[in-house]
């Protein structure tokens, strides 16, 4: 009864941190993609933080709102898709929503725009 007591809790983390199926990149990593193209660039910011400035092509999908997952439902799930917010934080949350939807080929801007843009990357206004 111990051992499968410690197995269980053992186990209690890879279940609560599991991680996501997202790849992970900086922005050179993400310029190289774009780049690269057919890359579908979705910025969950605000739609007043996308008006100040995006990365060319983007997306305005804004996780904050009623209909944030009906309007990823309507993207490809199989196509690349770069997902970014300001900082990272907000979009890391949304990569559980593409995940749930059926997205196969999730790639995450770990520094989001501002990792954009202390890189010196281009920015649509």
């Amino acid at each position: 009864m111990k051992h499968l007591l410690t197995t269980l809790l053992l186990l209690i983390p890879a279940f609560v941190f599991a991680e996501d199926k997202a790849k992970h990149v900086k922005a050179d990593e993400a310029a190289k993609i774009i780049a690269a193209g057919k890359v579908v660039i979705v910025d969950v910011r605000t739609s007043d933080e996308f008006k100040d400035g995006h990365i060319k092509g983007a997306k305005n999908i804004d996780i904050m709102s009623s209909d944030f997952e009906a309007q990823l439902a309507k993207l490809n799930k199989t196509q690349p898709t770069l997902v970014h917010c300001q900082s990272g934080s907000r979009s890391t949350r949304s990569l559980k929503t593409f995940e749930k939807l059926g997205f196969t080929n999730l790639i995450h801007l770990d520094e989001g725009f501002s990792g954009w843009e202390k890189a010196g990357k281009p920015v649509e206004k």
